[in-house]
């Protein structure tokens, strides 16, 4: 299994990416190609190339957080989003990770890797493990913003693939995320979605609210890229201030009473809650319904969140994510025929 890396990407690329890729190589049995510039990543990662079965794959160009993605995609082939997509078109690489501009590796999969046939929209998904049980599954997270019902139809169905052959759960509950739970409530999108997945997904709940996300009143939550990604970032941002609340009154307590801040959240049942709600724990989020493994991480990744979504990568593989979807769809397609 080889596993690409873009090094160009994120506020802490290269530095950052190649920490967290040699941290990736010495825990996992993968072998890891770094895409970016040859000159400065043989200089940060040189001396563990060798050893670590780590390699470099020399990507010139980079594409900026400004840039428009469709546009940076076809006037920077030698960038390290295209370049990594190639990778895993060309078969020389099974998964590929990248912490840049999202819309530029959301563009670069989809007209490098294509469509699995079948799949009307490609949708990120996200994991919220907010709960100590099992993670909440959240698609759309960002990859469309504007759809119609029957692609929430679809990503519905795509979540009750992945939670119930990856995740164990038998009948799946989806919610579709409305302004309200009665079937009235909801702009337009929501009301006709509503209508078709009440027809057509038997374990589907209805409507859930905001504020049900973290109640894990459902466990796929569908709702269109737009919505998707504003909860995932709202989520994110009250967990991180409550993290960094916690973290100042643990450092009191923990001066107080003379313990390492680590064992004070440890002795307060705390641990397990700061490792759910940091996003470095996951990584990233997977790119579902493109022909390969596409992995986007977050764009403030350090090394832990890259090591992190390295281990991601390695279980989708792992799992033949790309290839159950495709017998899913085959066997939707063989019975409308």
């Amino acid at each position: 299994m080889i596993i690409a890396v873009d090094a160009t990407g994120g506020e802490y690329a290269p530095h950052e990416i190649v920490k967290g890729v040699i941290k990736a190589a010495q825990e996992y049995n993968v072998e890891i190609a770094l895409v970016g510039r040859k000159d400065i990543l043989s200089v940060l990662a040189g001396r563990h190339l060798g050893k670590l079965g780590m390699t470099i794959i020399d990507a010139s160009q980079v594409i900026g957080p400004n840039e428009l993605p469709l546009e940076a995609v076809q006037s920077k082939p030698d960038s390290a989003i295209v370049v990594g997509t190639n990778l895993v078109r060309d078969g020389r690489a099974s998964a590929f990770i990248s912490a840049g501009k999202s819309g530029a590796v959301f563009a670069a999969a989809l007209l490098n890797l294509g469509r699995i046939k079948g799949v009307p929209r490609p949708a990120i998904r996200s994991l919220i493990n907010i709960t100590p049980d099992t993670p909440i599954f959240l698609i759309d997270a960002g990859a469309n913003v504007d759809c119609r019902p029957e692609h929430l139809v679809w990503f519905a169905n795509l979540g009750n693939l992945y939670v119930s052959q990856v995740l164990g759960i038998s009948s799946p509950r989806i919610g579709l995320l409305s302004n309200g739970e009665e079937e009235s409530k909801g702009n337009k999108l929501i009301k006709e979605s509503h209508k078709l997945l009440k027809d057509s997904v038997p374990n589907f709940i209805g409507n859930i609210e905001g504020q049900d996300i973290l109640k894990r009143t459902a466990d796929v939550i569908v709702t269109d890229g737009f919505t998707g990604n504003i909860a995932l970032k709202t989520i994110e941002g009250v967990s991180n201030n409550w993290l960094n609340s916690l973290n100042q009154t643990g450092q009191v307590f923990a001066k107080a009473y003379r313990l390492p801040l680590r064992a004070l959240h440890r002795d307060i049942g705390m641990g397990s809650w700061t490792q759910r709600l940091d996003y470095r724990e996951y990584g990233g989020a997977c790119l579902l319904g493109v022909n390969g493994n596409v992995i986007i991480a977050h764009g403030r990744s350090q090394s832990k969140a890259i090591k992190n979504a390295i281990g991601l990568a390695r279980q989708t593989v792992e799992r033949g994510i790309c290839q159950r979807i495709k017998e899913e769809n085959y066997e939707q397609t063989a019975l409308h025929r």
